[in-house]
């Protein structure tokens, strides 16, 4: 006989609206804490999506690939957009329970610092909140040690029939993706193709872009809710988050446009 399966059960409703845990009696605590469960829920989406994608590139399905990464898109909007909601807690009602985080911080957040990883951010501070041997540090370490999303964009390159440098298409995938011109040659002949792997590089453009907007938008939440003052849990607060801004995922994507 088949399961009786209802809208709660299936989406465990039970577990997931008795997650919200307020440590204090202020009524902003509550938004506080639901905007960033939702976060955490769709940087695990992301992570999903971008695995996904990793494989459509490698397997040469352009289509696919597009069609991923613009659900990606479309949810790394959503994510951008969300901190307009956080951004109506003003400073005051934000200090009445801040206190009562502790030392939580945004920092910790592992699955954040897993989607760098996928984009190809390799920096050891990354693991530095986590305990060695805990879950979350060994599946951040894990995935600075395969290829990244702009690796599989190299490997689908080649499959297309570019000629994608080999010591770029086999390099060391635990290191950061330095800059190369001879990278920004090979997508200069792409763009000039004009084909569907010129459209897969300027969504890949869309999604670099996108992070970029996240981190922007993320200080200056930061810079109104506790303008220059130190993070929770020690951190630099916006002064760090500063330093994020303007980095760009994809670097070569960037440096070709002003070839030639």
């Amino acid at each position: 006989m088949a399961e009786h399966v209802t809208y709660s059960g299936y989406l465990r409703l039970d577990q997931l609206l008795s997650a919200q845990q307020p440590r204090s009696s202020e009524h902003d605590e509550m938004l506080f804490i639901v905007i960033h469960q939702i976060y955490e829920l769709w940087f695990k989406q992301l992570l999903h999506e971008l695995g996904k994608l990793q494989s459509e590139l490698e397997a040469g399905s352009t289509t696919h690939a597009m069609r991923t990464l613009r659900r990606t898109l479309a949810i790394l909007k959503i994510v951008v957009a969300q901190l307009d909601v956080l951004e109506t807690m003003t400073p005051t009602q934000f200090t009445r329970f801040r206190d009562w985080l502790g030392t939580s911080s945004g920092f910790e957040s592992s699955q954040f610092r897993e989607l760098e990883a996928v984009l190809g951010r390799r920096d050891p501070m990354m693991v530095a909140r986590h305990a060695a041997g805990s879950p979350e540090r060994d599946r951040i370490t894990a995935s600075m040690s395969r290829p990244s999303v702009f690796d599989s964009f190299l490997r689908y390159l080649a499959g297309q029939g570019y000629d994608v440098p080999a010591n770029m298409r086999d390099r060391d995938v635990s290191q950061a993706i330095e800059a190369s011109a001879e990278v920004q040659q090979v997508l200069k002949k792409v763009y000039d193709d004009d084909t569907d792997a010129t459209a897969v590089c300027e969504l890949l453009v869309d999604l670099d872009e996108g992070m970029q907007e996240w981190r922007y938008h993320h200080v200056k939440m930061v810079e109104r809710t506790i303008g220059g003052r130190r993070g929770t849990g020690g951190s630099a607060g916006a002064a760090y988050l500063s330093t994020t801004v303007g980095k760009p995922t994809f670097p070569d994507l960037w440096a070709m446009r002003s070839l030639g």
